[in-house]
């Protein structure tokens, strides 16, 4: 396992996705959700949710969304936000096409609070951090909840701008997360084996990710994911996080360089040894 970075609390970002993901399949396998029923009388479901699959738009292109949370406002409302980005409008069958969607994450935190009849927080700590033994892993729903956490040259931020939930916790937790992950300390084999099932990103090629695709709630490789690593890769205002992991060797890095790729450079030379 490699740590660096920091060893105090920082944000995880969007390796928050792979936290819900685990979330809503544990609750999957306990029969309180489904892969492919409709989430909430809408067209798509819980699995094309996880996998950016759903039509949902991102709120991440709206520059009054980034005007906003780069002048240190109060978070807008979830209607306000959902009705900036047109979300009743999809932007495709679900299914047939895939867009990053942070506002289709929204949809999978929801499902989950309604699923196991918990606040978010809760549902996370239970289902996820304590069988992972993760000591500081924690969502983070008000600025004073960040008042220990490393956010690099952010400032003053809120995390209710990210609207699926903020865990913060140290880079090492990060890690040893996604290591319980691989070595079936969270869910099942079968289970595991969905999430692993990636829609290959050709487009999205880059010399760190060659050969692309995304699971559930997981970047990874579209050919023989278990042979290459897999994980999250996570931005936001002042800072970037890469957790990933290749058999039983897991690596997260957080950098306060939040437009270069030191993170994953860093990780991926560690899993390739």
């Amino acid at each position: 396992m490699l740590l660096s970075g920091s060893a105090d609390p920082v944000p995880w970002w969007s390796f928050t996705k792979t936290v819900l993901a685990i979330a809503a399949i544990r609750l999957v396998e306990s029969g309180s959700l489904t892969f492919e029923a409709p989430i909430d009388g809408a067209r798509y479901d819980l699995r094309q949710l996880l996998r950016h699959e759903a039509g949902l738009p991102d709120y991440g292109s709206s520059l009054s969304y980034r005007e906003d949370v780069a002048a240190g406002g109060a978070p807008w409302p979830v209607e306000r936000l959902l009705a900036e980005v047109e979300a009743d409008r999809l932007r495709y069958e679900p299914g047939t096409s895939w867009v990053y969607s942070n506002i289709g994450y929204l949809e999978v935190a929801r499902s989950i609070e309604r699923a196991s009849g918990m606040t978010l927080a809760e549902t996370l700590r239970r289902l996820v951090f304590e069988p992972a033994g993760l000591a500081t892993a924690r969502l983070a729903t008000t600025p004073a909840d960040l008042a220990d956490v490393r956010m690099g040259c952010a400032g003053e931020y809120d995390p209710g701008w990210v609207y699926h939930g903020l865990v913060v916790g140290t880079a090492q937790d990060a890690a040893r997360l996604l290591r319980t992950f691989m070595s079936d300390g969270l869910i099942g084999c079968d289970m595991r084996a969905a999430m692993l099932e990636g829609r290959p990103l050709p487009e999205h090629r880059s010399a760190i990710h060659p050969d692309p695709a995304y699971g559930l709630g997981l970047m990874l490789s579209a050919t023989d994911p278990l042979e290459h690593p897999l994980g999250h890769t996570g931005e936001g205002p002042g800072s970037r996080i890469a957790v990933y992991a290749r058999g039983r060797k897991a690596a997260a890095v957080w950098t306060a360089a939040p437009s270069e790729r030191i993170a994953e450079t860093e990780v991926f030379r560690f899993l390739a040894k």
